[in-house]
């Protein structure tokens, strides 16, 4: 995966844009998205039905994928089978 590639899920109505890629597996819902989204949706895995959110990033523990969530779905992003989490904004630096 390139930064730039949009993602599609091919069991709900989620769509991703890579921000920074990675050689693994980017799932939702538990099957792996596609360039192209497919014309009958699969079955979505209930262990992986927490939804996923318009404009928050996803992010591995270790920081080496970042997706940006450009359309919401049912299904939850995954990497390798491992759930991604939102990533955490950045605090503002306090003013005295």
């Amino acid at each position: 995966m390139k930064p730039g590639t949009k993602l599609k899920s091919a069991v709900c109505d989620t769509e991703v844009m890579v921000i920074k890629g990675g050689a693994a597996m980017v799932s939702c819902g538990g099957a792996p998205m596609v360039d192209t989204r497919p014309a009958e949706l699969l079955a979505i895995d209930p262990a992986f039905a927490a939804g996923s959110k318009i404009g928050k990033r996803y992010v591995d523990a270790a920081g080496t994928v970042e997706l940006l969530c450009v359309k919401p779905g049912r299904g939850s992003l995954s990497l390798d089978g491992v759930a991604l989490s939102t990533k955490d904004a950045k605090p503002l630096p306090s003013s005295d």
